[in-house]
């Protein structure tokens, strides 16, 4: 089952050019950390901006360093359906264990087209599919009535990363979809208390840089040891909040630099932060006990 730390990888990058040894190792440094899944070229892994091409060996890459010791989801969305079929059923031939698929971003679709594009989607493949709701980016919501009738008609929907940071979502979701369908935070700050709403992890920004953590706060909080869990999400809380102080994923590849990762590198139109969010990460990651 997809559950517990599932990170939303970066892609290291060098010189302008996918960076792929640094991504390999940091493949196996997750998995090494105690991760429970992998998201290869999410939105955290710049997939607006590498090309098919990059994205493609991203998969590769992710799928071969994995090698079955955790399940990797790959990143698979687009605004444009066609194109989605198309990374879909590449991540299917690479050897993913699922894919993640975002609402269609700028183009504003309707309930019905909503349907009907993640319809073509699950179609188009027999490996599972991750439905992603993150309405701050696409600005159309998936709502949970959509989410039931596209679990109804395709078995292979079997869950969502929910980025709403709406606990009262995470309830009406497991109300009306029953408790085997996977309901994954997509917002580190409430992941704590997404699962105890009923969620069964999150797809994790913060667990980038501090996966042990991450991954110790979710085996808790989902084995009922609320108390535990808290203690240590409180380490994390400046993290989840500050990772996002600018434009991501510019904080996260700042923190992974300090760490010796990869270096400190994206693509534009996303650029590297500014001295007083350095400070401010500088200041989370060793409230977090990493540096």
């Amino acid at each position: 089952m997809l559950r517990g730390s599932i990170t939303a990888l970066i892609t290291p990058m060098a010189n302008g050019a996918v960076d792929e040894k640094a991504f390999s190792s940091f493949v196996d440094w997750q998995v090494s950390q105690g991760t429970h899944g992998l998201v290869p070229v999410g939105t955290t892994g710049e997939s607006p901006t590498v090309s098919h091409a990059e994205h493609q060996r991203v998969v590769e890459i992710c799928v071969e360093v994995a090698n079955k010791r955790v399940p990797v989801i790959a990143g698979a969305g687009s605004n444009s359906t066609a194109e989605a079929v198309s990374l879909a059923r590449f991540a299917e031939q690479t050897g993913a264990d699922a894919v993640l698929s975002v609402v269609p971003y700028y183009n504003k679709p309707n309930q019905e087209g909503l349907f009907q594009h993640f319809s073509a989607v699950a179609g188009a493949i027999g490996i599972p599919v991750i439905l992603y709701s993150v309405p701050s980016r696409t600005t159309v919501d998936l709502t949970v009535d959509t989410i039931a009738r596209l679990h109804e008609a395709h078995a292979n929907i079997i869950g969502v990363k929910d980025a709403t940071g709406s606990l009262e979502r995470a309830t009406m979701q497991r109300i009306k979809l029953g408790d085997d369908f996977i309901l994954l935070s997509g917002d580190d700050s409430s992941a704590l208390g997404f699962n105890a709403h009923g969620g069964n992890g999150c797809i994790s920004v913060t667990s980038n840089v501090a996966p042990r953590l991450c991954s110790q706060m979710q085996e808790l909080s989902l084995a009922g040891d609320f108390k535990a869990a808290r203690a240590i999400n409180d380490k994390l809380a400046f993290l989840h909040k500050d990772l996002f102080i600018e434009p991501s994923p510019g904080p996260a590849k700042y923190a992974a630099n300090r760490l010796n990762l990869c270096a400190n590198e994206m693509r534009l139109p996303i650029m590297p932060i500014s001295k007083p969010a350095q400070e401010a990460m500088d200041f989370a990651m060793a409230h977090a006990g990493l540096i």
